[in-house]
């Protein structure tokens, strides 16, 4: 089983760390029902989940999924970092942000490659991932981080319980995607906005 490492300094910004297997899926999965149960937002989970489990899988498919060959002094498929190295090369890592109303699900990875759509096919059975990711976020976007990417997406959460964050009117939208590390620009590299 992949098991994760979950890291929160501020309780709205979380992360956890994935195994480089294709298990990490599901502990994506397992870290958004958790955070989300705990921010009392459960109703967005199987949106989140579904995007989440999309933006992992892409990770592993194309970060780890590509298996360069060992005997020609490359890394093997099962060589990447669970931390970040000297090198400055990138763990796969699973980050949730929550600024009211908004949450981010943001999937970081090794690879600088940026995400491409590409026209489903109706017999293949991969290429809607991002179809998917775009079709339940309300917009997504990837944006390059040195060595490796940030591929988000975010969503609406309802208003009807509060939010911990209300009355702070600094908190919300655009600091939500700051809040990985920003600044994030909405402008380029995104698919849809609402």
């Amino acid at each position: 089983m992949s098991t994760g490492t979950a890291l929160a300094v501020d309780p709205h910004v979380v992360t956890c760390t994935l195994a480089p297997r294709f298990e990490a899926v599901r502990t994506a999965r397992d870290f958004a029902r958790t955070t989300l149960q705990r921010w009392g937002l459960t109703e967005l989970f199987d949106d989140v989940a579904l995007v989440a489990s999309e933006l992992v899988t892409n990770a592993l498919r194309h970060a780890i999924g590509a298996r360069p060959d060992p005997a020609v002094g490359a890394r093997s498929e099962y060589d990447f970092p669970t931390q970040p190295t000297h090198e400055g090369r990138l763990p796969i890592r699973i980050s949730l942000v929550h600024r009211a109303p908004q949450v981010v699900c943001a999937v970081s990875d090794p690879s600088s490659v940026g995400p491409v759509a590409r026209e489903a096919d109706f017999v293949a059975e991969s290429g809607r991932g991002l179809h998917l990711v775009e079709s339940f976020s309300r917009s997504w976007g990837w944006h390059p981080l040195g060595s490796g990417k940030v591929v988000w997406a975010m969503f609406e959460a309802d208003q009807l319980g509060g939010s911990p964050l209300d009355g702070h009117p600094e908190i919300g939208g655009r600091a939500a995607l700051d809040a990985l590390g920003g600044p994030l620009e909405l402008g380029g590299r995104h698919r849809r906005s609402a």
